[in-house]
């Protein structure tokens, strides 16, 4: 196994490391000048790198980009689990949702960066294989949060976790889409349309 003598660390770990500062080069850079404004030349010479070692980490600016906005939805679905997790009842749960979705949809351009990047998917079978996976997973994992949550309060929906994750979801892409381009709306529309659905909700 070969290790770098002056900093102790072997050589996986070293191209660990040099992979994290491609992801968040590549992040900032994405989030500031978009996906078609940024080159793999650009990642590199702003990560201190050569191009070769974005390619030894990446098999291009496809794969790199999903790698910036699984960073981002990581990010995204612990603040929503923080947020309904939170020791409190239900109201609190959804205010403190709130509080989140004011302070992050949308920002820093995060949905528009990830439907730029949806767009690559009309030439690109395997940017729409990787987004409908994850997006397949995110609806999964809000789904079971929604049963857990609702659980906790002694209720349940007619009409089922997923199609509410379903519905919370595409309203939280198209509200991130649009916040993107107008910083002044109006997001609190997202906690009280949850609100409505669980005013549709029964006894468990």
């Amino acid at each position: 196994m070969s290790v770098d003598s002056e900093r102790g660390t072997t050589r996986a770990e070293r191209q660990a490391q040099t992979r994290e500062r491609l992801v968040e080069v590549a992040r900032e850079l994405f989030l500031a000048d978009g996906y078609a404004g940024t080159s793999l030349d650009k990642v590199a010479v702003a990560a201190g790198f050569s191009k070769g070692a974005v390619y030894s980490n990446f098999s291009g600016k496809e794969e790199l980009c999903m790698a910036v906005l699984d960073t981002i939805h990581e990010e995204q679905v612990e603040g929503v689990v923080a947020a309904f997790t939170a020791d409190t009842d239900l109201d609190g749960r959804i205010d403190a949702f709130a509080a989140w979705v004011r302070e992050k949809l949308g920002k820093p351009r995060w949905t528009a960066l990830e439907v730029e990047f949806a767009a690559v998917a009309r030439q690109s079978p395997w940017v729409a294989g990787e987004l409908v996976k994850r997006h397949r997973m995110l609806v999964t994992a809000s789904a079971d949060l929604i049963d857990r949550v609702l659980a906790d309060a002694g209720l349940r929906l007619d009409f089922g976790a997923h199609k509410a994750a379903v519905a919370l979801l595409s309203l939280g892409i198209g509200l991130g889409a649009m916040r993107s381009l107008d910083p002044e709306l109006d997001v609190d529309v997202f906690a009280e349309t949850m609100r409505a659905l669980l005013r549709s909700s029964t006894s468990a």
